[in-house]
């Protein structure tokens, strides 16, 4: 499913330029396929690379390392780190110029990882894989999509990790419909599941039943990636909502009982599906809340009718595409 050219990594600048730049794309975590485990591996996830949100930086050669723009602490940080772990002496300036929102469900922190990483290494000419900047910095710990949106973009379900401590792979990549559209529902005010906290919420959930994984797993095979090759979003949403209520109901236990982190959006969601929207969900802990419509057409006509309602809300809403390649690493003036 993944011979499409448009899903290609597109190739890093070659080194010997004096700045950087890197556009990489938010993902949504769709679910979770696996958390029983009895097969030898965990996990498995569903995901989407989309066009926008975006994080997007600029790093160039400096007399002293200096970070500029939004996410300044985790940029310092991957920076630092990168640099001592492919052991690299320059000083660099590097500059945020637009972030995913932190904590919002939409992989902000592997993709501010994988961007900075990535436009280290083809500042410097090195040949290191993508998929192993991230792993140096600890992603991947639970899920591949993140890296694999950064590496490729499309629709990705990943194998979920097994006895070694790589990330998972990546067992299946699909094109995304150029005309589908993706609502998304973003509350700034909250923020979803992370840090330590995630890991205790993993740690607190009982082992998925055989029968619960087994359903997840049908309905991605025999559902899901069928409808997106056959271009048909009735089916597709179906399976996204029924992933969606088992996911939700499996966590809900750690994020307040319930299946969505937001009332709000999880309100405003459901009044998409209302009239015309299918696939609703959460991505990954939340808040962000998510639906599928065929059409740009489609799209801004729900936006217009919900934009003040979501305005009063404190809500922001978004009209995004899937993205099919992944992020651009190139030179300003190349």
């Amino acid at each position: 499913m993944n011979s499409d050219p448009s899903l290609a990594t597109p190739h890093p600048a070659q080194a010997g330029g004096t700045a950087v730049r890197v556009s990489a794309p938010a993902r949504l975590h769709l679910g979770f396929l696996d958390l029983n485990g009895s097969l030898g591996r965990n996990f498995g996830s569903l995901g989407l690379a989309i066009d926008q949100p975006a994080t997007e930086l600029t790093l160039e050669r400096s007399k002293s390392d200096l970070v500029e723009g939004a996410e300044q602490a985790r940029a310092q940080r991957a920076l630092e780190s990168f640099k001592a772990l492919l052991k690299l002496d320059s000083c660099y300036r590097l500059r945020i110029t637009q972030s995913i929102p932190a904590h919002a469900g939409l992989g902000s922190g592997t993709q501010l990882a994988m961007a900075v990483g990535g436009a280290l290494a083809a500042l410097e000419g090195l040949e290191t894989e993508l998929r192993a900047l991230a792993e140096m910095q600890n992603r991947g710990a639970r899920s591949a999509i993140g890296m694999a949106a950064f590496e490729g973009g499309g629709f990705v379900v990943d194998g979920g990790r097994g006895e070694s401590d790589n990330a998972p792979p990546v067992v299946a990549r699909a094109v995304f419909p150029s005309a589908w559209r993706i609502l998304l529902v973003l509350d700034p005010r909250n923020m979803g599941v992370h840090g330590r906290r995630e890991v205790e919420a993993f740690e607190n959930l009982a082992p998925m039943t055989d029968a619960v994984s087994a359903e997840l797993c049908r309905v991605t095979l025999m559902q899901m990636l069928p409808a997106l090759a056959e271009g048909n979003i009735d089916a597709f949403g179906a399976a996204v909502s029924e992933v969606q209520r088992i996911n939700g109901q499996y966590f809900a236990s750690e994020q307040g009982g319930g299946i969505w982190s937001s009332d709000d959006v999880a309100e405003l969601v459901q009044r998409m599906a209302a009239v015309g929207a299918v696939g609703i969900g959460q991505s990954s802990w939340g808040p962000t809340g998510f639906a599928f419509v065929p059409s740009n057409k489609m799209a801004l006509k729900i936006v217009n009718e919900l934009r003040a309602d979501s305005m009063a809300m404190g809500l922001s809403l978004i009209v995004a595409r899937g993205r099919n390649h992944g992020a651009n690493i190139y030179y300003p003036n190349g």
